[in-house]
């Protein structure tokens, strides 16, 4: 048996999530939902910063796409993540005008 020599692909994907969740514990996830028919102006939930990393990755084994982008506020702190999920359709659009992304990823189409 071979033991593979870095952390698998899910995982280095969510690695930022992980370390931001970790330094700013009061951190939420703004979680969006997309399809063919679109992508809504307002989350569907919010996520405690414990449960980013978890709730995504399986998503991401469920085989669903994902966007996220660490957001600040308009003084520049770290304000929320927004997190994107979708398996049809287009990806999400960048985020409205007043949300500045500090940092982003894609895992499917285009990332």
């Amino acid at each position: 048996m071979t033991i593979p020599a870095g952390p698998a692909p899910i995982e280095a994907f969510l690695a930022p999530l992980v370390r931001i969740t970790r330094r700013k514990r009061d951190i939420d996830g703004l979680v969006f939902w997309g399809g063919p028919e679109g992508w809504p102006d307002q989350p569907s939930e919010a996520l405690a910063a414990e449960e980013i990393a978890f709730y995504a990755e399986g998503l991401l084994l469920e085989g669903f796409n994902m966007d996220w982008t660490i957001v600040a506020d308009a003084a520049g702190a770290v304000d929320h993540l927004r997190l994107c999920f979708w398996q049809d359709g287009p990806p999400p659009p960048v985020p409205p005008p007043g949300w500045t992304g500090l940092e982003t990823g894609r895992w499917g189409p285009g990332g």
